[in-house]
């Protein structure tokens, strides 16, 4: 009877053991974001070869996002300043392949937008060079599905090549539905052909090819930026690129010596655009002692509140997380990065 026992409480003991395991290692179908990393941008962006070397710091903020467990889920549903997400809401139902194709052309989007911006404002000259159209999906309906991958970029169309994605669109968009059109395009380098018949878009009844694409530019200028951003991804860093390419563009010290981050998208015509897990953001900056923080001013409209009263600018958002901090952070609101340098000019 005793060996029985000790026999059922060793099996009790075992399979205890391995559901807390389980609990801690096992990964589940969700994602955990949380405060990411703060980094200091002199390490990333290098001007004509030279690194700043100037007093403060511009930084970028990040959010982390991990595959959650059985503890990390309960801990983020407990623990401030981290949600438990579906895969679904963090890829918007792409595979993990596509979700980083897309992430990575978000951040090179972002910083040839944040270089054109800092040459610009310096007064230095630029070229923007087309080089085709981003395909980000692939409908499922489309003759190309399968042969087109969302991270390629499509160059010609029976041989031609555009200057626009509007002429691109055009060419395509003048031919017949079931018409059979020959596609170049690059993947990892490398330059492939295929074939299909167009489509018929749900949008405009007009023939399509069946992908949804965006403009792949990039800039020649004689001024040489470097950005060395590593596995990072995403579209956010756009602002905080453009303050630090222009700080050793011009050799200002718009910081005087202050640390400063925050975060935002920028565009070609220099506004701040909004971005999501601000206040995770917030947190990250507040850890790293950053004195500064600019946060996107960005517009919300009547008919977004009507359906989301609830929802703030990235702004209130960005104030709010500071407050539950107790952080003595400065949070700065901009609608563009002129905001962003008048602020800093000021501040002088």
């Amino acid at each position: 009877m005793m060996d029985f026992k000790r026999w059922l409480k060793t099996i009790l003991v075992i399979f205890l053991g391995i559901f807390i395991i389980g609990f801690v290692v096992i990964p589940l179908p969700f994602y955990v974001e949380a405060p990411g990393a703060t980094i200091n941008l002199k390490e990333l962006i290098t001007v004509n070869g030279k690194k700043d070397k100037d007093s403060g710091s511009f930084s970028l903020t990040s959010v982390g996002i991990r595959r959650a467990t059985g503890f990390t889920a309960v801990k983020a549903k407990l623990a401030p300043f981290e949600d438990l997400i579906s895969a679904e809401e963090l890829t918007g139902g792409a595979t993990s392949e596509e979700y980083n194709q897309i992430q990575q052309y978000y951040m090179e989007s972002s910083q040839n937008a944040a270089i054109e911006q800092a040459l610009k404002l310096a007064g230095r000259s630029y070229q923007m060079e087309f080089k085709g159209v981003y395909v980000m999906s692939v409908e499922k309906n489309s003759n190309f599905y399968g042969k087109l991958a969302v991270g390629d970029t499509v160059t010609k169309v029976d041989g031609q090549t555009f200057k626009s994605a509007e002429a691109f669109m055009k060419y395509v968009k003048s031919k017949k539905v079931g018409d059979t059109v020959t596609i170049t395009y690059l993947r990892d380098g490398k330059e492939n052909e295929t074939s299909g018949k167009l489509i018929e878009l749900p949008t405009d009844n007009k023939a399509g090819i069946g992908i949804t694409l965006t403009d792949h530019t990039s800039i020649k200028s004689d001024t040489d930026v470097m950005i060395n951003s590593g596995s990072i991804g995403g579209p956010s860093a756009g602002l905080m690129f453009t303050l630090e390419i222009y700080e050793q563009l011009t050799g200002k010290n718009l910081r005087q010596g202050k640390e400063i981050a925050g975060t935002g998208t920028i565009n070609s015509d220099g506004e701040v655009g909004r971005i999501g897990g601000i206040d995770k953001k917030v947190a990250s900056a507040d850890k790293a002692g950053v004195e500064i923080f600019f946060a996107p001013d960005d517009p919300i409209s009547d008919e977004i509140k009507k359906k989301h009263p609830e929802i703030k600018t990235n702004y209130e958002e960005a104030k709010a997380a500071a407050k539950e901090l107790n952080s003595s952070m400065k949070i700065v609101p901009v609608k563009t990065v002129q905001d962003a340098l008048d602020y800093l000019e000021k501040m002088n």
